[in-house]
């Protein structure tokens, strides 16, 4: 069945781009008629499924593409808690090489094209000899390298983490500058080029930042602040733009004014609505510009505002912690992409097929 060379998502480190880079390269050669298989080899946060564990991203990638998961195939190695403790015991306590091995073959029959999906940065996995480097080597896949955007830091990254793959003499394809600001992209694309030629690198594509894709879920931002749910549960799924505090001072500075979250303490709370609600009315809008509502401290809501919560359906959520303290947690967020953000998703998908030149490394990869 196999048509391509496999594919190996890597980046020089965390939260860089991965998923996002994958997402739009699986939806672009599906469009092209290509029948795509998905693997993550080596997963680290996983869902339970049917008494198995499985990679997050694995669960994103059987609804994009249609596939019924099988853990065996699509997620073969999860790192669990003590599994580092395991393998310094006993390193040959798991037969992990073969079970990717496996993997491979069977989606090789089974797909023209499997795009295997690397985990973190290039050298986790070494505690078990199955660094992003030496999984790629296993499963004889080219090697998409994604990026952060800048100059000298990116060179420097990329010069570091590339140096991985050399040595275990995997081919890699070329390289993904992500999250540019727009203002910038022009001259990291000219300078990063220049770099990339003379070390026998591609330059596949530079990709805006879009800040649509660092937007966390009322959900996520909850778990964080270890919040309790008083009011619309069902909700908790609503996107967040941006966070306004309490005395609502820059309150007209937010445009778009839409997918806001209230932070507010409870004495607070009533008085914040009302001038929510001032604002929405002067700007003529026929749409509530909350998101969800934390409330810190202790207090009561007042009639009206329960009115206007429920008309709504605002989730609102109670903390413990102060008020600067949410916000602190707010601000650490690392938010990814997942079955839960659909808006995530498309936009993955358009900045990958307008920004990357998914033809040439088509051309790279037919076998």
């Amino acid at each position: 069945m196999r048509k391509y060379k496999n594919l190996f998502v890597a980046a020089t480190s965390q939260h860089i781009g991965k998923t996002t880079t994958t997402l739009g390269l699986a939806k672009s050669f599906l469009n092209e008629g290509v029948n795509v298989g998905y693997c993550k080899p080596v997963g680290q946060q996983y869902v339970n499924l049917q008494k198995h564990k499985v990679d997050k991203d694995t669960v994103l990638f059987s609804d994009l593409i249609g596939f019924e998961i099988d853990p065996v195939l699509h997620s073969p190695v999860i790192f669990t808690k003590g599994t580092t403790e395991q393998l310094l015991d006993n390193p040959n306590a798991f037969a992990l090489e073969p079970m990717i091995e496996h993997a491979k073959n069977e989606l090789n029959k089974q797909h023209e094209l499997t795009i295997f999906e690397g985990t973190g940065h290039p050298g986790v996995g070494t505690i078990a000899n199955l660094s992003n480097a030496r999984v790629a080597k296993i499963l004889d896949a080219g090697v998409v390298m994604v990026v952060e955007g800048g100059i000298g830091s990116t060179i420097d990254m990329l010069n570091m983490t590339t140096s991985l793959f050399r040595e275990e003499g995997v081919d890699i394809l070329g390289v993904i500058v992500n999250k540019v600001l727009p203002s910038k992209a022009e001259k990291v694309e000219i300078y990063l080029d220049k770099w990339l030629s003379r070390n026998g690198l591609k330059l596949l594509g530079v990709l805006p930042y879009d800040e649509t894709l660092a937007y966390p879920l009322v959900r996520t931002i909850c778990a964080a602040i270890k919040g309790e749910v008083l009011m619309h549960q069902e909700n908790m799924y609503n996107r967040v733009a941006s966070v306004i505090g309490g005395s609502l001072m820059d309150l007209k500075e937010f445009n778009p004014f839409k997918d806001l979250l209230l932070l507010t303490g409870a004495r607070l709370i009533d008085r914040a609505i009302k001038r929510v609600i001032s604002f929405a009315n002067l700007r003529e809008l026929d749409y509530c510009p909350l998101s969800g509502i934390v409330i810190t401290g202790e207090g009561k809501l007042s009639e009206e505002s329960i009115e206007y919560i429920n008309k709504y359906e605002i989730p609102v959520i109670m903390t413990k912690l102060e008020t600067y303290g949410v916000g602190v947690k707010i601000s650490r967020l690392e938010v990814k992409i997942n079955r839960r953000t659909p808006w995530k998703v498309a936009r993955a998908i358009d900045l990958i097929e307008q920004h990357v030149d998914v033809n040439w490394l088509k051309s790279q990869i037919k076998k």
